[in-house]
């Protein structure tokens, strides 16, 4: 589950992360009076206005109705009312985000950090993730950090450090000072920045997050380290053990389909394609997906009914799958273990009585148990449905409607 910045700071600071302070404003009126309280509370006397999407590259971004960047400066208090007018409400388009953007249903107002002092401000690039490839969580940092971390990455990889963690003992204090050592620091910056990845790694693993990106890590003139900006994706499997994140979940953000079918319990993500599918166990899914593929069709979304269909999750897949109108062919492919295929036959009739006529084809694949029974019920029901027994039919059956 993504987050937004304001959030994922709020998770930081509680960790004890020196933060880039900040307050959330969903309106310009709004934004003039957190613009107040910001400024009698850090004395800032500049402010940054952050457009708020779950997207990076928000600096670079445009806001398509006025040409306003995502991040932008304003030099006075006077000033934040027009810069949070050409953000709040627009549709901010990043590298991220594609040509079609993303509304701006909020902005951060934050403090100016890059004060003068007696050094250069200086950004770096810090991350905490899983590498699933060696099992161990790994901090990915840099010296160059800031807007152009991808074009470092891609041109310079000799400039991104890693440090992997071993399972069961943690950050090691060894290592929070190599990290500290690589980014070229000394003196109080050096101490502020051992303390800032220990925060940071705490953070990280007492949330089961699936990342924190942190980009810019920055130290200030006067050798403070904190955290300019949070880009946090916390682990949907494990969002159970922590119930309080329920309310950092902004819908508004997420594709409409995936949002309906977490209200009915079911595993859905949109694709491209042209082929529906409903199907029971993430391995048979993707088996199912790939089969699609190899019959000359696209799969259109990955959906995952679980081990407990009914009638009723059997309909609201359909309706979901039908929501798409890229779709040409539904192909449901069940296989009764846990879940009766039965069941499902049911749940293939009623929708189709109460949705009204499917404008398309639909192949049905019933095998395990009850399968006979389920048969029985589709057979008897009149539906204009194409049953298949083996996989080899239903990829045949697939190939066949699309052509």
């Amino acid at each position: 589950m993504n987050i937004h910045e304001f959030q994922g700071k709020a998770i930081l600071k509680n960790y004890g992360v020196p933060v880039q302070e900040g307050l959330v404003a969903y309106s310009v009126a709004e934004s003039i009076d957190k613009a107040k309280q910001l400024q009698q509370e850090t004395s800032t006397g500049w402010f940054v206005i952050k457009a708020q999407i779950h997207a990076g590259g928000r600096g670079k971004g445009t806001i398509k109705e006025t040409g306003s960047r995502g991040v932008v400066l304003a030099k006075s208090l006077e000033q934040v009312p027009d810069k949070v007018k050409d953000i709040l409400g627009g549709t901010l388009v990043t590298i991220q985000t594609g040509a079609a953007g993303k509304k701006v249903n909020q902005v951060l107002i934050a403090q100016d950090v890059y004060y003068p002092g007696k050094s250069e401000p200086k950004e770096f690039y810090i991350s905490v993730l899983l590498d699933r490839g060696t099992g161990k969580n790994v901090i990915m940092y840099s010296t160059e950090g800031g807007m152009d971390i991808e074009h470092v990455a891609e041109t310079s990889p000799e400039k991104i450090f890693k440090e992997y963690i071993e399972p069961g003992q943690g950050l090691q204090a060894f290592q929070a000072r190599k990290i500290a050592f690589n980014l070229g620091l000394s003196g109080n910056a050096f101490k502020s920045m051992i303390a800032f990845v220990n925060a940071l790694y705490n953070a990280y693993a007492d949330t089961d997050a699936a990342m924190f990106e942190i980009n810019p890590v920055l130290k200030t003139s006067d050798d403070k380290i904190i955290a300019v900006d949070a880009k946090v994706n916390l682990e949907d499997n494990a969002l159970f053990r922590h119930p309080d994140f329920d309310q950092l979940c902004d819908d508004s953000e997420e594709d409409p389909l995936e949002v309906e079918a977490k209200k009915h319990n079911l595993n859905y993500v949109k694709l491209d394609g042209n082929v529906g599918c409903m199907v029971n166990g993430a391995g048979l899914a993707m088996a199912t997906m790939d089969m699609i593929k190899l019959s000359g069709g696209n799969p259109a979304n990955f959906l995952d009914v679980g081990g407990t269909a009914n009638a009723q999750t059997v309909e609201a897949g359909f309706r979901l799958i039908l929501q798409d109108p890229n779709v040409k062919a539904i192909l449901v492919n069940i296989f009764g273990g846990i879940v009766r295929c039965d069941r499902v036959a049911q749940g293939i009739v009623d929708a189709y009585n109460n949705i009204g006529d499917i404008p398309v084809p639909i192949i049905v694949r019933l095998q395990g148990t009850n399968a006979e029974e389920a048969k029985k019920i589709i057979d008897n029901s009149g539906l204009k449905v194409y049953p298949a027994t083996p996989l080899e039919e239903a990829a045949e059956l697939v190939k066949k409607v699309l052509a």
